[in-house]
């Protein structure tokens, strides 16, 4: 008897940054810029028309949702979207029922959401192209959004860039970063607290890209030590989506060492140091959650004072638009 369930994954996916070859991650970046050249000269010929593309939202979204519906569209794709209580996924019905649902009618799968196992789950049973949108433990189109910035502000090959991370080192994004940084042959540093550092098993993961690539890695609670020379000066929220408000009251303390200030950019002792940051910011008191920081802990902005957000060295717009572009090459590569 045939077995129902496929553990086949379709070449096409991407779920973590791991999944790729240093030629693949760049092929991709490549792909991204000629993508977004040819959208910018009105000469975009679409490679998608006739897909369609299921987009599952756990978590809710600005950047990603938009990228992947603009993406698809301008390539001649349809989407549907799933939102968190718009379908019985993981309620009524199983992980690998809905992928084998979704994939006999969809021709690729996009995920946002929780745990980086219903990913995997859905790659491992859907037959088509999963692309991971955010997860808890990775945020691969992230990365390719924030090396094709790097190289868009960067006149050297992306050996010779550096950047820090600071905060929370734990989270997706710093996780990312970290291997990212390693598997492209980069100087790629993390400063936080000692105890929200990246897990043991990312870094050893990406110390061993680094022996292959020649990157430099640092992870380090010396603040000042990691951002000496770094081209780029990255941060994220400090309580990340899921999580609970009360972590505030630990996080504010041990991570307002870590806040982006413009004294810290200039730590960095490198007059052209940039500014980045995936979005969104709390670098005001006009969203709930900034009058919040404010009231509660006298902070105007958190992880990134409004005057670094607000400068010249500031390119999360452009991390933010470089979404669309790079999102578009995934989906040309797993669907074309």
């Amino acid at each position: 008897m045939t077995a129902l369930l496929s553990t086949t994954r379709h070449p096409g996916s991407l779920l973590k940054e791991l999944d790729l070859t240093k030629a693949e991650f760049e092929e991709l970046l490549d792909s991204a810029g000629r993508l977004k050249a040819a959208t910018a000269a009105g000469m975009e010929r679409p490679a998608l028309i006739g897909k369609n593309v299921a987009l599952i939202f756990e978590k809710a979204s600005t950047r990603t949702r938009c990228a992947f519906e603009v993406a698809a569209h301008q390539q001649g794709a349809h989407v549907t979207y799933l939102g968190p209580d718009g379908s019985h996924i993981g309620t009524e019905e199983s992980i690998p029922d809905t992928a084998r649902v979704l994939g006999r009618m969809f021709d690729a799968i996009e995920f946002r959401g929780f745990d980086q196992t219903t990913v995997e789950q859905l790659a491992d049973s859907a037959g088509v192209p999963v692309f991971n949108g955010l997860t808890t433990q990775w945020h691969p189109t992230q990365m390719l959004a924030d090396v094709l910035t790097m190289r868009e502000h960067h006149d050297g090959p992306p050996e010779e860039i550096s950047y820090c991370y600071l905060g929370d080192g734990r989270n997706n994004v710093a996780r990312s970063l970290l291997v990212t940084g390693a598997l492209l042959g980069m100087d790629v540093r993390i400063a936080a607290p000692a105890g929200l550092q990246p897990p043991v098993d990312v870094i050893d993961a990406a110390q061993a890209l680094a022996a292959a690539s020649g990157a430099r890695i640092l992870v380090t609670d010396d603040v000042h030590q990691a951002v000496r020379g770094a081209h780029f000066l990255y941060t994220d929220v400090w309580v990340s989506m899921g999580e609970s408000e009360d972590r505030w009251a630990s996080r504010v303390p041990q991570l307002v060492p870590y806040r982006v200030t413009q004294e810290l950019m200039a730590a960095s002792g490198r007059p052209g140091t940039m500014f980045m940051h995936c979005l969104p910011a709390v670098h005001n008191a006009d969203t709930a959650l900034g009058a919040r920081v404010q009231r509660q802990f006298g902070l105007t902005g958190a992880e990134v004072s409004d005057e670094v957000f607000e400068s010249s060295v500031s390119i999360v717009f452009d991390q933010a638009e470089n979404r669309l572009h790079t999102i578009k090459a995934v989906l040309v590569r797993g669907l074309g």
